[in-house]
């Protein structure tokens, strides 16, 4: 079964915003466990403005506790590579962010960042943490992830769900069922993350062995609307019909 990593940076957000721990990150995290979730994923950008560096180590405490997995994202600057060094979570998935962008809007360019990437890959893997690239599903050379070392590739999503329901959405669809059956014919394990939800997640699921899918802004955006244990609950169930 496609395992569900919730993304708590929102919540963050939502602390931030008034300088206080409220809502409290880590009792959030613990109650999506509780329900089910099998682990939870944190994005810290350099300007920390929602996740913090203190956080990953909060919640990977939490995640070894739990027996769940944390899934640490980011770009590999050195303090981020620092955390995640001494953290050492099961995942750590390697997003090209700029500093101060809104939000993840492109995979990484497989040829032009080989080098530096395989040297960070390299360095993880020795620490025995699992490596994900955050990869774009029409990136032809998506099989390089495999020689530059890492173990998945995370497909950034937002194309298949900006297009679903729409006139491209059996094509946008084919092209990711496409990228993923070649990432796994080169040996590489599928993420795949970003504006997946309630609608779009069951069609998604169809592509054969997605190891796991993160979701946050569209999952705490729906439990305004339905509350934290229906949501989970409707993931769940959605995650369980397609294993």
């Amino acid at each position: 079964m496609t395992k569900l990593s919730v993304n708590i940076n929102k919540i963050a957000l939502l602390r931030n915003s008034r300088g206080r721990n409220y809502p409290d990150v880590r009792a959030f995290a613990a109650r999506c466990l509780e329900l089910g979730a099998h682990g939870i994923t944190l994005h810290p950008r350099q300007d920390q403005r929602h996740a913090r560096y203190s956080d990953v180590e909060a919640l990977n405490r939490l995640c070894v506790e739990r027996e769940a997995e944390l899934n640490v994202e980011g770009y590999p600057s050195a303090e981020f590579l620092d955390v995640v060094k001494r953290v050492r979570p099961v995942q750590c998935t390697l997003v090209p962010d700029e500093p101060g962008q809104l939000t993840s809007d492109h995979g990484w360019d497989l040829g032009k960042h080989a080098a530096f990437l395989r040297e960070t890959v390299k360095g993880l893997r020795n620490m025995r943490v699992r490596v994900s690239l955050f990869v774009d599903y029409d990136d032809q050379g998506i099989t390089r992830a495999k020689e530059i070392g890492a173990d998945r590739v995370e497909l950034y999503t937002e194309p298949y769900a900006a297009h679903f329901g729409s006139a491209r959405s059996d094509e946008i669809f084919e092209g990711f069922r496409s990228a993923a059956k070649r990432a796994q014919a080169a040996g590489l394990g599928v993420n795949a993350g970003h504006d997946l939800n309630l609608e779009n997640l069951g069609q998604f699921l169809t592509i054969p062995d997605i190891l796991e899918v993160s979701i946050g802004h569209a999952l705490v955006v729906e439990c305004i609307d339905h509350g934290l244990e229906t949501v989970i609950g409707r993931y769940l169930q959605i995650l369980g019909a397609t294993g």
